[in-house]
């Protein structure tokens, strides 16, 4: 929950190109979330559900060895 993560494919369909940043907001099922896209002011533009390998988790510190 609340992971920042980036789309890696295009979903034109709904507004959406590789490398917009969203934040998971649900775990809807093993490896399916729903994801909120907002604007600079945090206004939401889109919600929906996204599978793990459409997504990449970003990190804002260094992971661990």
């Amino acid at each position: 929950m609340l992971d920042v993560v980036a789309l890696l494919e295009d979903m034109r369909d709904r507004g959406l190109v590789a490398g917009q940043v969203g934040t998971v907001v649900e775990i809807l099922d093993d490896g399916v979330f729903e994801v909120e896209f907002c604007d600079n002011d945090g206004r939401t533009y889109e919600t929906l559900a996204l599978c793990a390998d459409q997504l990449m988790a970003l990190h804002y510190s260094p992971v661990a060895a």
